[in-house]
């Protein structure tokens, strides 16, 4: 679905007293979610899991999922905040890479526009080279990129994006200007697996869901992954345990419209919370091999704050946004 219609105003939430301590239920009779990228990437399957979880769950009878790509979701965010404000019903899909987006495109429409709802889910970077790289370990790529920054070709996702970023921190990390790196962004995940195993680059990185299957067949090897600590199932040693001091996680999370009235974000706010705590969305976690980070509004909140703050600093060390 492209851009939709979003003048429409959703019908009236109902709300019931839930419990003792003042919680609240809901059922929504249609939930409006705003996904500002193309059908088909992580934040798309972010929509389209919460609503076969919200349906599921009895939290909504209808969803209306409404795409506006474009720009790392600088493009949807302005409609959200203008076009979306005060519609009750009503989520954003955002993430990591908006924070990023918001900064390298000098968006004039901020995350402080509207209110984060909820961390959802996560992702771990895993930095990989081709089988027949000459670089075995962390600490190989780490001392070329020392003697010759720009020699040692990363390739990833959009500039200024998670992967862009993940590798500036490694740089700044082991001492390196982060504007001496020589990263290559590629469009989407094809081009840059083909790069990589072509030896077109000397490394890659992105999320571990994109390079599992070459990592399984023997044409990639993980030399390290973006995790405070190793990961089950995933055989790639953290940065930190290789002296390179950087951990990043890849979020994803939803956010409210401006102009809600207290009863109506709180409303909002439960269903995500029981949606995110269900035995159905804990098993499409699982399925799509996504980490469980639920984070309630005001420690989001927070969160959000405090990764604007650092996703600016390195952005402006790699002399993206100023």
């Amino acid at each position: 679905m492209v851009n939709q219609s979003i003048g429409v105003f959703v019908r009236a939430v109902a709300l019931v007293a839930f419990s003792a301590a003042g919680a609240f239920a809901q059922t929504i009779d249609t939930l409006k979610i705003m996904v500002p990228a193309a059908p088909g990437g992580g934040w798309d399957q972010t929509g389209r899991a919460i609503e076969m979880i919200v349906k599921a769950e009895g939290l909504a009878k209808n969803v209306q999922i409404t795409h506006v790509p474009g720009a790392g979701g600088t493009i949807g965010l302005p409609q959200f905040v203008n076009q979306w404000k005060g519609q009750p019903a009503s989520l954003m899909v955002g993430g990591m890479v908006m924070v990023g987006a918001i900064a390298a495109n000098k968006s004039a429409a901020k995350l402080t526009d509207v209110q984060p709802l909820a961390r959802l889910t996560g992702e771990f970077e895993v930095i990989v080279v081709p089988a027949n790289s000459p670089h075995q370990s962390m600490a190989d790529l780490v001392k070329a990129l020392k003697a010759d920054p720009g020699k040692v070709a990363w390739a990833g996702g959009s500039a200024g994006g998670t992967d862009h970023i993940l590798v500036g921190l490694i740089a700044e990390a082991v001492g390196v200007d982060p504007t001496k790196i020589n990263y290559v962004a590629y469009s989407g995940g094809g081009p840059a697996q083909a790069a990589i195993l072509g030896g077109h680059v000397a490394a890659g990185v992105s999320g571990w869901g994109e390079f599992a299957g070459q990592i399984e067949a023997g044409k990639m090897r993980a030399l390290a992954i973006s995790s405070p600590a190793r990961v089950a199932g995933i055989a790639a040693p953290t940065l930190k345990e290789q002296g390179v001091a950087v951990e990043l996680l890849n979020w994803r999370g939803v956010f409210a419209p401006p102009g809600l009235k207290e009863p109506e974000l709180k409303a909002l706010a439960a269903a995500i919370e029981k949606m995110a705590n269900s035995a159905a969305w804990k098993v499409e976690l699982e399925k799509k091999q996504w980490l469980g980070t639920y984070m309630p509004a005001a420690e989001f909140t927070a969160y959000v704050a405090a990764e604007t703050k650092a996703i600016e600093a390195i952005l402006a060390k790699l002399g993206i946004a100023k």
